[in-house]
């Protein structure tokens, strides 16, 4: 009987089991080293029986007597060295002595009838073996809820799988086919290529044949005139009058003074490259048009300095080219179409109310922009072929053929122009236009910039010549090359208040 409450007395109240390594609080109270400091970890730092709190600055040390009596508690033959941990049929409450038949779930632990009078007293409490079949109940429902929600995601797994399979088995159908696609595009458009080429060479070798048959008539003529000219010379170097006659004579008599005759008209080296390309021109512009048509410009810049200096073109007009009814001014940056004409008409220029830059291009990516007083009035590129004069009743030949583009900004519509088809687009206020030339992608893209910017039209063509801005204007229309920085005017010059109206 001592010796059970011997046993009793050293029990901790945590583990139910002889006291390892005891601590002693400062509230007096025992218990296991690792048994207090896992409690704190989950509970708070307070004791476990008295529930004073433990102070933070205060060090938790080894009860050296205590451990000396359990040293020879455990030395006895009827002690068992460590219990199992948690309650038995057996166990005790250390406080009370009394059976642990009840269970703290507000503490989480097991208590005697006596502790439900003192410390969990307002506790929720319940029977051992009813809290048991409830916390088994949880665990079992918390399985099956696991084990099903693992065999859903197992058969999520097993759908996913065979869907990535078949994406897999798709993609690779998909790209096959994709594939065999374009190496038969590829190879048909070298077959066009090779033909081309070859009709190209063909005609390149028959018209430089033409050339060199015309070039050796005009060098056995040219020989001919050098040594009737020889003749000539001769006799007239002959000091002797006698001699001079009887040779002129003798060589009148055997015609060897008989000129060889005019040259007779060069025969013209025929050579067109449209009738070369054929339809070829068109069957690419088309392809450019559906390979490059969302790669290419996929929208208006915001601002002229959004392509960098390296794309943007000050340019300046020409006025060789400029129409006798057009004034230029601003250092030849602006042009306005008068009434009265500024003079008589330049060799060169245009019959057309037009004008063109002086810069043109051939490679490269190239912006600039425009600003217009009004409506009416085309902004284009074209070839250098592009023909000054008036030819039927329009004023303009921007777009009227195939060597140049043309948008024509009227006051109801816009109007793409190019080889004397029209498309006609929404109206825009066109006062700031920019122009985005693109001879590698073979892009020439129009946009409004005011109130805000949007692409109007892009062409697709295969450009194989140098390409120059060329601008017409209706009568009083003015139209300004913007600079940089920022697409700004330049500045306002003082001849400019001279212009005639």
């Amino acid at each position: 009987m001592a010796a059970r409450l011997l046993e009793d007395k050293l029990t901790c109240a945590i583990c139910l089991g002889l006291y390892q390594d005891p601590a002693t609080l400062p509230c007096g109270h025992n218990f296991c080293m690792v048994c207090i400091q896992d409690w704190w970890g989950r509970c708070g730092k307070a004791c476990p029986e008295c529930r004073q709190p433990f102070p933070d600055d205060a060090e938790l040390r080894r009860n050296v007597a205590l451990s000396g009596v359990l040293e020879v508690v455990r030395a006895g033959p009827a002690v068992d060295p460590r219990p199992c941990p948690g309650p038995d049929p057996g166990a005790r409450c250390p406080r009370h002595g009394l059976p642990l038949e009840l269970f703290c779930r507000t503490e989480g632990r097991c208590v005697c009838s006596a502790c439900t009078v003192h410390e969990c007293r307002l506790h929720e409490r319940a029977l051992l073996d009813a809290e048991r079949l409830h916390r088994e109940a949880q665990l079992r429902a918390r399985l099956e809820v696991t084990q099903q929600q693992a065999t859903q995601a197992e058969t999520q797994l097993q759908e996913m799988q065979q869907q990535s399979s078949q994406i897999q088995s798709l993609a690779c159908t998909l790209a096959s086919s994709v594939s065999s696609k374009f190496s038969s595009l590829q190879q048909a458009l070298e077959m066009r290529r090779a033909v081309v080429l070859r009709d190209i060479e063909v005609a390149k070798t028959q018209v430089l044949a033409q050339a060199r048959d015309e070039e050796q008539r005009l060098k056995v003529h040219l020989e001919a005139l050098v040594r009737h000219g020889h003749r000539i010379q001769e006799l007239l170097e002959q000091v002797d009058d006698r001699t001079f006659l009887q040779q002129l004579f003798w060589a009148q008599e055997s015609q060897l003074l008989e000129p060889p005759g005019p040259v007779e008209p060069l025969t013209p080296l025929q050579w067109d490259e449209d009738q070369q390309l054929g339809d070829l021109k068109e069957l690419l512009s088309q392809l450019c048009g559906l390979l490059l048509e969302e790669r290419g410009h996929p929208g208006a810049p915001a601002k002229a300095a959004d392509l960098g200096p390296m794309d943007y073109r000050n340019l300046t007009f020409d006025p060789a080219s400029a129409n006798r009814h057009f004034y230029l001014s601003r250092q030849d940056q602006r042009v306005k179409h008068c009434r009265q004409p500024c003079g008589p008409a330049r060799p060169g220029s245009f019959e057309l109310w037009q004008v063109q830059c002086a810069q043109s291009f051939q490679a490269g990516q190239h912006y600039w922009e425009v600003r217009t007083s009004d409506h009416s009035v085309t902004l284009g590129v074209a070839y250098p072929q592009l023909t000054r004069c008036k030819l039927g009743p329009h004023t303009d030949n921007i777009g009227r053929g195939p060597s140049s583009w043309g948008l024509c900004i009227q006051e109801d519509s816009v109007q793409a122009w190019h080889n004397g088809e029209a498309q006609r687009l929404p109206a825009v206020s066109g006062r700031l236009l920019g122009v985005d030339l693109d001879l590698a992608l073979g892009c020439l893209t129009f946009y409004s910039l005011e109130p805000q910017a949007q692409p109007l039209h892009t062409f697709h063509a295969l450009f194989t010549q140098p390409l120059t801005p060329v601008f017409w204007l209706l009568e009083g229309r003015t139209l300004t090359l913007c600079h940089q920085p920022g697409a700004m005017l330049p500045p306002e010059p003082q001849e400019e208040a001279s212009a005639p109206s």
